[in-house]
């Protein structure tokens, strides 16, 4: 098995800067906008964009939230091991908002799948976009397409994506392993 890095933690942070830049034209004022990260790994993703559009931009009420899909997933019930479900934090009506959904791989689109109907147990957002770190574009199997994209990757068959947060993994780096 060998790995290669994608991004560094410089990169990282510099395509953080530049997806809240987007999010910050986009939805300006942030009046109606919530942030929503899917757990495990996206959750990352959306705090850092959260503080940065707060520390950086000044925009003091950016909702943020946290979604697990555990059990919407179509299939939480085929693998070998079970599953353990995370933590969903979403203490604010979705209601009539625009939701953004971020995760910090894109891959066949079926965690955005489950993430879309798992939204729905929070009522009806007026419109959700998708914001993803990493986008494998080649690999989709449901026509899910990101709003917003840090990096398109062409990884094939047998490649994996892999991400490490400092705050989980002791440093910001993205590497692509070969099997």
């Amino acid at each position: 098995m060998s790995q290669k890095v994608l991004l560094s933690s410089k990169e990282i942070n510099i395509i953080l800067h530049r997806l809240a830049c987007q999010l910050l034209e986009n939805h300006i004022h942030f009046n109606n906008t919530a942030l929503i990260g899917l757990q495990p790994r996206g959750i990352y993703v959306a705090q850092r964009l959260c503080a940065i559009l707060k520390e950086e931009y000044g925009v003091g009420n950016v909702e943020l939230g946290t979604l697990d899909i555990t059990f919407f997933r179509d299939d939480f019930r085929r693998g070998q091991k079970p599953l353990e479900a995370t933590r969903t934090n979403i203490n604010f009506l979705v209601e009539d908002k625009k939701v953004v959904l971020i995760d910090d791989v894109l891959y066949t689109g079926r965690s955005i799948n489950a993430a879309l109907t798992a939204l729905q147990s929070f009522g009806r957002p007026a419109e959700v976009e998708l914001l993803c770190l990493i986008d494998r574009r080649f690999s989709r199997h449901l026509p899910i397409q990101p709003n917003y994209r840090g990096r398109q990757v062409d990884a094939i068959h047998g490649e994996k994506v892999k991400v490490m947060w400092e705050e989980n993994d002791g440093e910001d780096l993205i590497y692509l392993v070969k099997n």
